[in-house]
């Protein structure tokens, strides 16, 4: 499917909800879009080994988010560097903003290259899921390919399909930090829909699983943004 007209999307959902599954479906689906995850963006200065890496570690091990300043000059920056400030660019953000702050921030960035987000969708997935999933996550840290050992598992357990390697779990994949880190979430969730439903762009869909979830979203854009090439 082909977009007729800019596209500029934000994910909005707790962390563990799917975005990076639905993301991926997305590009699959509507090749014209390209993507900027603030999960990937912060993974790859963790592994910098820089003081700003430090920085970042302390508060994600901690269950916080990171302050509002250090979140619009990293994803600013990452916009900027991919020339995606301008009102012909089709992008999709996820992970951020995640505060009313950072949307502000944001939208003082774009709205004066007319490249202003045009479409924010909520993720409204039952949190007990979210924790359930994110605790039965590992991962295969050199390439970031995620494995479920509800749904995805991997064919040897604990080790990568393709490499062998053991799979490792993140520092921030327990009850205990996902749970602080849901609080949070929800703590700032309300003014940043506020934000967003005051720029009429907000839509919400629902699910348990990215099987019922793609499908809303994926309409979303068909109906608002896209025709079909026979």
């Amino acid at each position: 499917m082909a977009l007729v007209r800019p596209l500029r999307l934000l994910l909005l959902g707790a962390p563990g909800s799917g975005k990076g599954t639905l993301t991926s479906r997305l590009l699959k689906q509507f090749p014209t879009i390209s993507s900027l995850s603030s999960g990937d963006i912060l993974r790859s200065q963790l592994s910098s080994g820089t003081t700003l890496s430090h920085e970042i570690s302390s508060y994600i091990k901690e269950g916080k988010l990171l302050p509002d300043k250090l979140m619009v000059r990293l994803i600013g920056g990452e916009l900027d560097k991919r020339n995606w400030l301008n009102k012909q660019s089709t992008w999709l953000l996820d992970g951020f903003p995640r505060t009313v702050g950072q949307a502000r921030s944001l939208d003082q960035v774009l709205k004066p290259n007319e490249a202003s987000i045009n479409m924010v969708v909520e993720l409204d997935v039952d949190q007990k899921v979210i924790i359930d999933r994110i605790e039965a996550r590992w991962v295969h840290v050199n390439s970031g390919r995620v494995y479920n050992l509800d749904y995805n598992p991997p064919k040897v357990p604990f080790k990568d399909d393709i490499t062998g390697e053991p799979l490792t779990k993140r520092d921030d994949d327990t009850a205990e930090v996902v749970s602080k880190r849901l609080d949070l979430y929800n703590k700032e969730l309300q003014p940043l829909k506020q934000f967003y439903q005051e720029l009429n762009v907000l839509h919400t869909v629902s699910g348990n699983t990215s099987d019922i979830v793609y499908p809303q979203l994926a309409q979303l854009v068909i109906d608002n943004y896209s025709h079909i090439n026979n």
